[in-house]
């Protein structure tokens, strides 16, 4: 079992120096990764429903909600670490130019050793999309493109990549990932999110809980694809009593994220870096799960 702490640029640790804190502290007890989320921007009055609230409204109001840039953001604190991996939980990817979006991503995977896992949705925000001009209804179609149009980018030596939404020949690009490419997660709580991660990536991370029928869902999908869905990781939350870590364990969980603060409507369960190194017990005690 590995630990992770989630989601690291929010509250507190927008701040430079805590963020660096956090995330050493973090490497020092031995979690794994340290995760963060992204809102390029919050329309005011938005109409969209938050998927994750009961009321559908963004945890942090939205005027006052500080949420740095996450790739930005992880370069920050990977200049001041040595082997945490970096983890966006999530990057909404249809948002994103995906050949500017594959440089950046391969460039901070070099230069932190290989430390980034590219955790992506497809986004739940209309009026954030409405502001970025790009379009809403089509981001399921353009985030499996994108994926594709990136793997193409990091893998090949001379890429090309011809779609609907991204076309483009002989496109050098460099430098390319430390291991030749960069693992993706999907993150969301819905059938076509666990169908995507089955299909396409490494890892399925839903937003609460423990969606057993979710990642049952991801594992035929896998296998329906000619997939191993060994090859599919689980990432779920960390649950309030520990020792229900090895029945997760049965069910193919492989990490559990711990919240750093409560902003986005999670309950923090970690008040600084001394509440980080507090944990380095329990993950030697769960390693072996």
């Amino acid at each position: 079992m590995k630990f992770g702490l989630r989601y690291c640029n929010t509250g507190r640790y927008t701040d430079p120096a805590r963020a660096v804190e956090l995330v050493q502290a973090g490497e020092a007890a031995g979690f794994e990764s340290a995760w963060t989320v992204e809102h390029t921007v919050i329309p005011r009055g938005y109409q969209s429903a938050y998927p994750y609230t009961a009321d559908g409204r963004l945890p942090g109001g939205e005027g006052d909600f500080v949420l740095p840039d996450p790739l930005i953001w992880m370069a920050y604190v990977a200049a001041a670490t040595t082997c945490i991996n970096l983890a966006t939980g999530i990057l909404i990817l249809p948002q994103h130019n995906p050949v500017i979006c594959a440089k950046q991503v391969a460039t901070l995977d070099a230069m932190s050793g290989g430390r980034v896992l590219l955790g992506i949705g497809v986004g739940w925000l209309k009026e954030e999309f409405d502001a970025i001009g790009v379009p809403f209804a089509d981001r399921g179609r353009r985030t499996d493109e994108y994926i594709a149009a990136m793997r193409a980018l990091w893998s090949q030596d001379v890429p090309s990549y011809h779609g609907d939404y991204v076309n483009f020949t002989d496109a050098f690009m460099r430098p390319k990932p430390k291991r030749g490419a960069v693992p993706i997660i999907i993150g969301g709580q819905t059938p076509p999110a666990a169908r995507r991660a089955g299909r396409l990536a490494q890892g399925f991370f839903p937003g609460r809980g423990v969606p057993v029928e979710l990642i049952d869902l991801v594992r035929r999908t896998a296998i329906e694809h000619s997939r191993d869905p060994a090859e599919v990781e689980i990432t779920v939350s960390v649950p309030d009593d520990l020792t229900e870590l090895p029945r997760l364990a049965g069910l193919g969980v492989t990490r559990v994220l711990v919240p750093v603060t409560g902003v986005i409507g999670l309950r923090g369960t970690i008040r600084g870096p001394d509440d980080v190194l507090a944990w380095h017990d329990a993950i030697e005690r769960y390693a072996g799960v």
